[in-house]
């Protein structure tokens, strides 16, 4: 149902399909609008969903004894490459606006996932059961890491600081929450007239944030 201003047809509020909704996903239906704007809103909102809602990510690692990411670790399958690879796909949910340390300190054998990061009450992992490497034999190994807050891609080049502490590795970090966004506008009724837009969107979240928050930033 629409409300009407000076001619101008347009919906009272953004309806959420509460069958299909989970964690990570959404479908939003908004009617009616005048002949066109379905398209002009569904943009819109796409270009801002993808590109300007906050998120958090991990920006620069050290791993004890590593001096670059091209170096073995003792003990460990992987490299630093497949490390950081691997540390890039982390999904956190941070509470706090300034940088925050989090960091791996383990002495044994085996797979270590994103379950034995150690964090405050500041930080959530959301996909606790990510691999992050491979301990061949009994090994000591911490790993810190550097999480920020920030807006969509960010290069390693710019997470890099003007004088970072020898061993710190910055890494690509992608900060925004929505992975996907589609829509597309279908004709609904107003009295007689069936010219009207109705636009129909849908959103994919990581998970780090509700596709329902995601339209109230």
């Amino acid at each position: 149902m629409g409300v009407r201003w000076k001619s101008f047809e347009m919906p009272k509020s953004l309806i959420c399909d509460e069958a299909t909704l989970t964690p990570t996903y959404g479908k939003f239906i908004a009617e009616p609008f005048e002949r066109g704007y379905g398209t002009t809103i569904g943009n819109s909102l796409r270009r801002v969903l993808l590109s300007s809602l906050e998120g958090s990510a991990v920006t620069s690692i050290k791993v004890d004894g590593v001096l670059h990411e091209f170096s073995a670790i003792p003990g460990v399958i992987e490299d630093a490459t497949e490390i950081v690879l691997n540390i890039k796909q982390l999904i956190l949910k941070s509470y706090t606006r300034g940088p925050k340390m989090i960091h791996i300190d383990v002495e044994k054998k085996g797979d270590i996932t994103a379950k034995d990061i150690v964090t405050d009450d500041t930080i959530e992992v959301v996909n606790p059961d990510l691999h992050i490497l491979t301990i061949s034999k009994n090994t000591k190994l911490r790993i810190e890491m550097e999480v920020n807050r920030g807006r969509g891609y960010v290069p390693a080049e710019r997470n890099k600081k003007e004088r970072e502490a020898i061993g710190v590795i910055p890494i690509d970090s992608i900060f925004s929450p929505v992975k996907k966004v589609n829509f597309h506008v279908e004709n609904t009724r107003v009295g007689q007239m069936t010219d009207y837009d109705k636009l129909i969107m849908e959103i994919w979240t990581n998970g780090s944030v509700d596709p329902k928050d995601a339209l109230l930033y």
